[in-house]
């Protein structure tokens, strides 16, 4: 109105560090990325299931720059077998709250493969962090830990805090002195304010102002969780409307994915993380289950193809992705046929990298059936197909598990880089039968982040109201309900595939 005084614009900074690049996002009060920005970060893999990061290669992509020093070893990182096995061999009751079984994907295997493989770094190390929480150090110079990377990762709880008697138990007993003071004396919930926020140095290479408030953050998948999960879908016609966000399920999905489902009270689910107390929405408990390989899965196989090359060339010709290439190619030679029914004879098991969840099986292996010796692009966009498919149902898998054990799932919530594949995001809602919404802000995760920044500024007066009026959603993607009976024949199969698999390896273990 005129005459009246326009109160000021109130910005965040969201900073999403992920697998291969680190990516900032201006976003306002309202929830809408104004401006954002990629800085590429370095994967090393020195030998076979060996990945390794470089933590002033991140912090440096951060800030533009580019460093190369290897301290880091990354999440999809399986050298610690041997490690995992025994920790999951005591059977403590840590274990509980990680589905009944540890990943080697999480800390303690990792932290004990160190001190066995590399004594003298073991004995030079001043703190070890996650990522999220070595970002915030860097940030602010103050050693917190955020409480969703020690509870979801190092075995923390909520109620209890560190487990003296499971370090112990495993060997790294060393850990518990000085009150934890090397992997976290200091928890932060996420959103809370970290030390006195930027420090001048910072603030230089970054180049925003001293002082500023740094949250306390969250793992990258929660982050985008947060960023979509609580979006208000009045008007949309979907089953989680008007019922709590315990009826849906977060699903961040990129060169991994992850399944976020909260409850009110806890839920122990074989084979899937959690429950973890206020890991990611302030009061709930959190299930995450999870595929260690699907981004990089879709991209292992398209780009390993002997007709990749004819592929790149006409997507490049037609100025298009290679993945909207493969879509409209398979719109192309589908005929009369729903294009998923194109894959009635070719099947994928997808543990190309192990199996997370439900089953917790790192030795599963990837499995096609159906090949023949054809090597063209039709046959490349059938695999392609095949795989997405695969991912698709290895996610149902997970949500029957959730659901077997007491989680009421209606409505799936996606972001991440592969929500922005439309065949990737009909599968999921034709094999899974429920509806999709994507998010308005493709960069959910960025705006996740925001949120953590806009509640550690006082702007906000918790989590849940700052993701009420800052995530939006975008498209809904409902499912084919005709098509229920072909994808309940491909699950069958799929399962038929795992259990194939396994009676195989029982017969060579035989010999």
């Amino acid at each position: 109105m005129p005459g009246e005084k326009q109160s000021a614009v109130k910005y965040y900074v969201g900073v999403d560090v992920g697998s291969a690049s680190v990516r900032a996002a201006l976003v306002d009060g309202f929830g809408t990325v104004v401006a954002h920005a990629e800085q590429p970060i370095q994967v090393w893999e020195p030998q076979p299931d060996h990945y390794e990061q470089s933590s002033a290669d991140i912090w440096a992509a951060c800030c533009s720059v580019t460093k190369n020093h290897r301290n880091v070893i990354m999440w999809m990182d399986h050298r610690a077998v041997s490690q995992v096995e025994r920790i999951n061999a005591t059977q403590h009751r840590v274990l509980n709250y990680v589905g009944g079984t540890m990943s080697v994907e999480m800390q303690p295997p990792k932290l004990l493969w160190i001190k066995e493989n590399l004594p003298k770094s073991w004995e030079k190390v001043g703190y070890f962090f996650d990522l999220p929480d070595f970002l915030s150090w860097k940030a602010t110079g103050v050693t917190a830990r955020s409480l969703c990377t020690v509870v979801c990762k190092w075995t923390y709880t909520s109620d209890r805090g560190w487990d003296d008697s499971f370090w112990k138990m495993i060997g790294l007993e060393d850990l518990v002195k000085d009150k934890y003071e090397k992997i976290g004396k200091l928890v932060l919930s996420p959103g809370e304010a970290v030390g006195k926020g930027l420090t001048p140095d910072a603030a230089r290479e970054l180049g925003l102002p001293a002082g500023i408030a740094v949250a306390a953050s969250l793992i990258d998948a929660h982050a985008g969780g947060l960023g979509v999960i609580g979006a208000d879908v009045k008007g949309h016609n979907l089953p989680c409307e008007n019922q709590p966000i315990t009826s849906r399920v977060a699903m961040i999905c990129g060169t991994s994915s992850c399944h976020m489902g909260v409850s009110e009270t806890p839920i122990f689910v074989p084979g899937v993380w959690g429950p973890y107390f206020s890991a990611m929405v302030p009061g709930l408990w959190l299930n995450e289950g999870g595929q260690s390989a699907t981004g990089k899965l879709i991209d292992h196989v398209v780009r390993g193809h002997v007709a990749f090359p004819e592929l790149e060339a006409k997507a490049a010709a037609s100025a298009h992705s290679i993945y909207t290439y493969l879509n409209s190619h398979l719109d192309l030679i589908k005929k009369s046929l729903p294009v998923g029914f194109l894959t009635v004879d070719l099947h994928v098991w997808p543990d190309f990298h192990g199996n997370r969840s439900p089953l917790t099986d790192l030795t599963l292996k990837g499995m096609v059936v159906g090949l023949t010796l054809s090597r063209g692009l039709d046959e490349l966009a059938l695999i392609y197909l095949a795989t997405i498919q695969a991912i698709a149902l290895g996610t149902r898998h997970i949500l029957e598990a959730m659901q077997a054990a007491g989680h009421d799932i209606s409505t799936l919530f996606l972001c991440g880089g592969l929500s922005k594949n439309p065949l990737f995001v009909q599968m999921h809602a034709d094999i899974t039968g429920k509806p999709v919404v994507l998010s308005k802000e493709v960069e959910s995760v960025l705006v996740g982040a925001a949120i953590l920044g806009a509640c550690a500024s006082g702007d906000f007066a918790s989590i849940q109201e700052a993701m009420a009026k800052m995530g939006k959603i975008g498209r809904v993607v409902q499912p084919n309900h005709e098509h229920k009976r072909f994808y309940d024949k491909k699950y069958e199969v799929f399962l038929k595939l795992v259990e194939h698999q396994r009676e195989y390896r029982s017969i060579m273990n035989s010999l």
